[in-house]
Order: structure tokens, then C-alpha cells, then sequence
């Protein structure tokens, strides 16, 4: 599965990090980084970080 980040409206309150951090985390400087490709067994993680996401920034293909 897929996974993308829409940054021109993510405001980084990390709910994804606490949801699914075996996809979503904040690098040294507090940007997020995230595994673009994941193992479809992390896909109900993946969803619970996009359901949690306040911008709704967060797409799965």
C-alpha cells in the first residue's frame, strides 16, 4: 500500500505518530517522515492515523 502526506496542509500534531508510529515520525528537526510503501499488514494503523488526522492530510492508495 501507499501511503501520502499532503504537507501544504499537515500541521504536524502528529496524531499519525501516535497511531501508527511504525509508518509516521518526527525526524531531529520536527519535520514528519513516513515509510511511503507499507506492508499491507500495517494498514489498519495506517487508517487509524488518517481517521485521526485533524486536516485530514493523510491518503492511502
Amino acid at each position: 500500500m501507499k501511503v501520502h502526506v499532503d504537507m501544504s496542509i499537515c500541521l504536524l500534531h502528529g496524531q499519525c505518530v501516535i497511531a501508527a508510529p511504525e509508518v509516521f515520525s518526527f525526524d531531529d528537526e520536527g519535520q514528519l517522515q513516513w515509510l511511503a510503501d507499507v506492508d499491507d499488514g500495517l494498514r489498519a494503523d495506517v487508517e487509524a492515523a488518517a481517521d485521526a488526522c485533524p486536516e485530514q492530510a493523510i491518503r492511502i492508495d
